[in-house]
């Protein structure tokens, strides 16, 4: 890293060749739901480093600041992602999850989705905007047309509704 900061490119090469595949993996375990190309993601990683070449401080491990990086550039595609989510996408989000998953995490994201149809469409929103999209409460308070304060309230009650409802299904029931 210290080299291609001195202007020597073909350390480019060298950090890419290094860190491409390592970058891809770890967007295929963060892309179940998203459907993103992880490939798209590790060439956005790759254009930030470039911009942000100046800010590695020489000497310092260059892995977790590229990881750094590459949550940032995984962090915005899912906002941008989330701003344009369709139900059709989330649907199909759904089945790609069981195929991947197994028939465990399939029964247990249906029962997660049963749970959080029971809470109601404002918590609901806020939870899952903020929770599962990585909005900022500010974002959401914009988007929903309320106060950011509102929109933590409603987040936060609508994690307290889902926990409660959650733990309510597991009970075990009295066969008696």
């Amino acid at each position: 890293m210290e080299r291609y900061q001195e202007g020597d490119y073909a350390a480019f090469e060298d950090l890419y060749g290094r860190f491409a595949p390592r970058l891809a993996a770890y967007f295929r375990r963060q892309l179940l739901l998203l459907g993103a190309n992880e490939e798209d993601l590790v060439q956005d990683t790759f254009l930030q480093l470039h911009r942000s070449r100046h800010t590695y401080l020489p000497g310092r491990p260059v892995a977790p600041w590229i990881f750094a990086i590459a949550r940032h550039a995984y962090l915005m595609d899912r906002r941008r992602r989330a701003r344009r989510i369709s139900p059709e996408v989330g649907e199909r989000a759904l089945e790609r999850l069981g195929r991947e998953s197994g028939e465990e995490a399939l029964h247990l994201r249906l029962q997660l989705e049963a749970a959080l149809g029971r809470i109601g469409p404002a918590r609901r929103v806020a939870l899952l905007l903020h929770d599962l999209w990585g909005w900022t409460f500010g974002e959401i308070g914009e988007r929903l047309d309320i106060g950011e304060g509102a929109s933590k309230l409603r987040a936060s009650r609508g994690r307290a509704d889902l926990r409660r409802i959650l733990t309510e299904s597991a009970e075990p029931e009295d066969d008696d």
